[in-house]
Parts: C-alpha cells; structure tokens; sequence
C-alpha cells in the first residue's frame, strides 16, 4: 500500500543548509569555532564552564533556543567523560533557570538529535537543546499560514542572557 502523497505537505528550511555550509569557511565546525574563539558574542556563547559552553541557537525553532555543547567534538553520547556529561546537566539547568528569567519560560522540550536517523541537522558534535515553550506558543500561525513567529532579535536577546549570567554567577 502507498501512502497518499498528497495528503502532506512538504516544508522547506533551505536557509537551514546555507546555515551548516556557510558555517564550515574555516574549516572547522560551528560548534568547535564557537567552543575555541576569543569573541563569544560574535559565535552567541551565553557562557562557559569547564567541559561544555551554552550558546543561542542562530536559526531557533522558539525565541530562546539554547544548546549546550561539550567542548570536545564527538557525535555519540557515549564518547563523552562523566565530568562532560555532569556539566552538560548542570549547563542545561543553569539554561533552563536564563531562559525562565529572560523570557518568562513556562516550560521546556529539551533533548539531543543524534544521527542523521534521529534528526541531527549537524551530526558530527552533538549538542543538547534547550527550547524554551509557552502556554498558547504554538497558535494558529503555524496551522493556516505555515509561519513560525520569532518575536525578538538575536543580538537583543543575546545581550539580556549574558547579562543574567553574569548576575548568576555574582
């Protein structure tokens, strides 16, 4: 039996792939460029502990959109030191706690794409998500319109993390 093919709707992220290209120039990877450079706001690192760093997602799915990402580049879970996957948790609460202060977060999906199969738009240095949610957040946009609504700037949002980070960690 066929599925009915025309029964689906096909969404196209091309800018997603320009994104993964684009962020190769130096031959390294966007997640280890961000992990070694000296500017953090250019590479939108939120912060950094001894194994992992927390950064903002360029292309979010939700106003928010944080992964923590181990320094040292691996693609399966199980390559990684006790040390890296204890900071990995603590990072992504320490995420969780930002995001409720910044945002006013109400909840929170928050998981690993690993592999090609499980969705991983880049395989090869995984990274946990950190996507913040609200009561309502998904209305009728989406449905009718097929359009995402991502109410603030990168930069804007960017720069309130940092600074409740810093508070933080005073």
């Amino acid at each position: 039996m066929d599925f009915p093919k025309e029964h689906l709707e096909t969404l196209w992220a091309p800018w997603r792939v320009e994104y993964f290209e684009n962020e190769r120039s130096s031959g390294e990877d966007f997640l280890s460029e961000a992990a070694t450079t000296s500017d953090d706001a250019a590479h939108l690192v939120v912060t950094r502990r001894q194994n992992s760093f927390l950064i903002l997602n360029k292309y979010p799915y939700a106003s928010g959109h944080l992964m923590v990402v181990p320094y040292r580049r691996t693609a399966l879970m199980e390559d990684l030191s006790a040390a890296e996957i204890l900071d990995l948790w603590h990072l992504s609460i320490h995420a969780q706690h930002l995001l409720r202060e910044v945002t006013r977060a109400e909840g929170f999906n928050i998981g690993f794409n690993l592999g090609s199969a499980g969705g991983a738009g880049f395989k090869e240095h995984l990274h946990l998500h950190v996507v913040p949610r609200w009561s309502g957040d998904q209305n009728f946009m989406p449905i009718l319109a097929g359009t995402r609504i991502i109410p603030e700037g990168l930069k804007s949002l960017y720069e309130r993390l940092v600074a409740a980070d810093r508070n933080a960690q005073s």
